[in-house]
């Protein structure tokens, strides 16, 4: 039989009332915390999280919804954000919907029927009012990677825009002029950002650009290649080219 809070109470000495405090992630005296990190080893204890998750109106989980899995950029975003819940004692139900709008929106109703305490999404839909939904519904949101036209909620971004033009300006400063880019899907706020900076560069040390020279992929391996072969191919072809995410690179 599964041991209880009323076992660690009598292994320990200690009340029921002091022993839940500390479970549920409350503050204990140091030496109360000692003898009950003792006994729920000793005792094997384990907590009902959805006992908990009712009393607290906590799940002490968090719902991670990416667009792709493979993407080395969208896994590296997962690993991190889990190093720094692990820490905080919160686990995540991770959810790839890829790049398929409506299974975006469907994954989004699970994590909250599931009962997340938050969700981080790096959305495809910028326009979606299924994150206000969310929202409205006291699910704390953060955006990666992205902005949200009418949705206020807090956003993690890099700079795109100047992280771009300090790039391209390397390759101006080495001599090149027919630089060539292959940027993101056009409807993506990353890859308008990369092409702004790739643009005002230009602008900044009056080159011209040839529009033959931007090139259109979808963040994927394989359209990486073709852009590129489309590039080289060209009757006057770059020199240099900015490819501006890591699966086209490869």
């Amino acid at each position: 039989m599964a041991s209880t809070i009323k076992d660690i109470a009598k292994h320990t000495g200690l009340s029921i009332a002091t022993i839940s405090k500390y479970i549920n992630g409350g503050n204990v005296l140091a030496k109360n915390k000692i003898l009950i990190d003792e006994a729920i080893k000793v005792l094997d204890f384990r907590v009902n999280e959805m006992a908990r998750g009712l009393k607290t109106n906590k799940s002490m989980t968090i719902g991670i919804l990416i667009p792709n899995l493979e993407q080395v950029f969208c896994t590296s975003i997962v690993s991190n954000i889990e190093n720094i819940l692990i820490q905080h004692g919160y686990s995540t139900i991770i959810c790839d919907y890829k790049e398929d709008i409506i299974l975006e929106k469907e994954k989004l109703k699970f994590l909250v029927n599931k009962m997340v305490d938050g969700i981080v999404i790096m959305p495809k839909d910028e326009k979606s009012t299924a994150i206000q939904e969310v929202l409205d519904k006291g699910v704390e949101v953060l955006v990666v990677d992205r902005v949200l036209e009418n949705v206020k909620c807090d956003v993690v971004l890099v700079d795109n825009l100047n992280a771009s033009y300090n790039a391209v300006e390397q390759f101006i400063m080495n001599g090149h002029q027919r630089i060539g880019i292959i940027n993101g899907p056009e409807n993506v706020y990353t890859a308008q950002e990369r092409l702004k900076g790739y643009r005002r560069v230009h602008e900044d040390y009056s080159m011209v650009i040839d529009e033959d020279l931007i090139q259109y992929g979808d963040y994927k391996i394989d359209s990486g290649y073709s852009m590129c072969n489309k590039l080289l191919n060209l009757p006057s072809p770059p020199t240099a080219i900015y490819i501006t995410n890591y699966e086209m690179t490869l």
